[in-house]
């Protein structure tokens, strides 16, 4: 069947959103798709976002009948508005941040660990399925209103964080063709997909408001995570066109933390009323304060708001307990306490590990994003013609709604110009709640028709390490060189041979693989080889443990090859040892790799 529209599917950290075009339409007219889902028992309701939460139900919800939807009868959980509702009341049943647990290289993503920490009599799921059970119900919902274009039959476009490693993408694919979407599906980056929606609303006239040599940055702040990407004008065949030049480390960094500060304060208020707030009440009131914020930062907030929990306590069993927040101090706590005014030397501040750490999702030690970017400016701003500072900033995600938290982000980064030109916002994109998804939508029209570009590829250098040949020393290693076999850059669908000499494989027995990523070092090429580096500049995934098999027509188990890599239409990794003097080839793939800072 050929597609009649093309999908954008925003899979976020705290809402997905699904948007849609007609692909044969002369103009790209992308609508945002009302989602069906239960607001409450019993009652379906339809939304243009989709919260990115589940609920897991006892027993007895599940029998019910209380958790049906219009294209199913009875179900054992919820996604959407109800499940998030939900998380205040019943937080160790409710999972959240599946998103950001995803890209969480320290647990095992592919096993039931959610909701963490929840009591063992609770049927838990892994990230991968929660993730999968949210794009199940966008698909079942888009099949219940357009019954003749079921979804595994037009374009989708899926985004994904443009920090998010290939473990993540590989999982996120997983997660997309279990549910239903079609195999070959294009994963757009987040930020790019938020300058789409931009060049949508702008049309052709964003030609006459950049130039050549200017910068943007893509400044996206959402609910679990804050992106951080760089995208040069440039000019080819005469015509402007877009790169993007820098993508960001993965920074969980955001509202979710905005919200753990806020329930911090409202606690203390709470110990001033002589309440102390036992675990599974705190767990409430961090959801609670997420429905505070998002009220009283949005523009025609209310001036304050009560925040109540359910009470626990034998003289509160069936009440609850209330703290009274004002708009004012609210937006001051948030805007003084993750956009603190800095200077553009300044540096995120690290603390001191502790030896033993619970664990659970990384988040920053430091939550100053302003000092985040300043770091990430410091790696990445340095372009050839000697610009140090972007000119222009586009704002997106659910936290840069905020008036206030805009303002200060600009004027600390106008602060950081020092003469040259300030940087000034990109205005045009107004709903930054659906932006993604539209982004994502009229890429794909703009792909089927022909329209703008940015060109990308992928976002960081990949090597492999090669152990050096010498005299065994007691107690220490072999020394290890990194040999860049995945450029900087390197497009979706293309692959190249690597440049070097013949390297030894061993076949047959359990060997260990070690690989690593740079997104600094742009300028090394297919064949290069890293004889030291500094700390920082490279990122070592964790090694891989395999036993290759030997070929059939290969007699020793121990060979000469040399690399093949290729990138995925979905910007997966693999990396092929051809032999050098038989027949054989093995392939190593990235994708299944999970990374740590070495």
């Amino acid at each position: 069947m050929t597609a009649k529209f093309v999908l954008g599917i925003d899979l976020g950290t705290t809402n997905s959103v699904l948007s849609y075009a007609v692909l044969d339409a002369e103009v790209a007219d992308v609508k945002v798709f009302d989602i069906p889902q239960l607001v409450a028992a019993g009652t379906t309701e339809s939304r243009t976002a989709l919260p990115s939460f589940a609920y897991l139900a006892t027993e007895q919800e599940g029998r019910d009948g209380a958790l049906s939807l219009p294209w199913t009868d009875s179900r054992s959980f919820a996604v959407g508005e109800y499940a998030r509702r939900r998380a205040a009341e019943a937080p160790d049943r409710t999972v959240g941040a599946a998103k950001s647990w995803l890209c969480h290289q320290r647990v095992e993503r592919r096993q039931p660990i959610l909701p963490w920490n929840a009591p063992d009599d609770v049927g838990k799921i892994s990230p991968v399925e929660a993730s999968q059970r949210y794009l199940e119900h966008l698909v079942a919902a888009w099949e219940n209103a357009f019954p003749d274009a079921p979804v595994a039959d037009q374009q989708v476009v899926l985004t994904v964080p443009a920090s998010f490693d290939p473990v993540a993408r590989e999982l996120t694919r997983e997660a997309a063709i279990a549910a239903g979407l079609p195999r070959d599906f294009v994963l757009l980056e987040e930020p790019q997909a938020a300058l789409y929606a931009w060049l949508a609303t702008t049309g052709d006239r964003w030609r006459k408001m950049l130039k050549v040599g200017e910068t943007v940055l893509v400044c996206d702040i959402g609910g679990g995570t804050t992106d951080l990407t760089l995208v040069r004008v440039t000019e080819e065949a005469g015509t402007l066109s877009l790169e993007r030049v820098a993508v960001g480390n993965h920074l969980l960094v955001g509202g979710d933390n905005m919200d753990l500060t806020l329930a911090h304060v409202v606690a203390t208020e709470f110990e001033k009323k002589g309440v102390e707030l036992d675990p599974w009440q705190s767990v409430s009131l961090w959801h609670s304060c997420r429905a505070a914020k998002e009220s009283l930062l949005s523009v025609d907030g209310p001036e304050k708001q009560s925040i109540s929990v359910l009470g626990r306590g034998s003289k509160l069993i069936g009440g609850t307990v209330s703290v009274e927040v004002d708009r004012a101090s609210v937006s001051n706590l948030l805007v003084d306490g993750f956009l603190p005014k800095c200077s553009a030397a300044d540096r995120p501040q690290k603390q001191r590990a502790s030896g033993f750490q619970e664990i659970g999702l990384p988040f920053e030690s430091d939550p100053g994003i302003t000092r985040h970017l300043a770091a990430f400016l410091a790696a990445h701003g340095n372009s050839a013609d000697g610009s140090v500072f972007p000119t222009h900033v586009l704002f997106n995600g659910g936290v840069l709604k905020s008036d206030a938290l805009r303002s200060r982000l600009l004027d600390v980064m106008r602060g950081w110009c020092q003469g040259q030109q300030e940087t000034d916002p990109l205005e045009g994109v107004h709903d930054l709640d659906h932006a993604v998804s539209r982004g994502a939508a009229y890429y794909g029209w703009a792909k089927d028709q022909g329209g703008v570009r940015i060109r990308g590829g992928v976002a960081r250098s990949y090597y492999v390490g090669i152990e050096t040949a010498g005299l065994a020393i007691p107690g220490a290693p072999r020394p290890l060189r990194a040999l860049c076999v995945v450029p900087f850059g390197m497009e979706e669908g293309t692959q190249c041979d690597v440049p070097s000499g013949q390297v030894g494989l061993v076949l047959g027995e359990p060997v260990q693989f070690r690989f690593f990523s740079s997104a600094v070092r742009k300028d090394d090429r297919p064949g290069d080889v890293l004889k030291a580096w500094d700390e920082g500049e490279l990122i070592e995934t964790v090694p891989l443990e395999a036993t290759l098999p030997a070929d059939a027509d290969v007699e020793d188990a121990y060979v000469p090859v040399t690399f093949q890599s290729r990138v995925t239409e979905l910007g997966m990794l693999e990396l092929w040892c051809v032999g050098a003097n038989t027949p054989g080839r093995w392939k190593l793939e990235f994708s299944v790799r999970e990374e740590t800072e070495s």
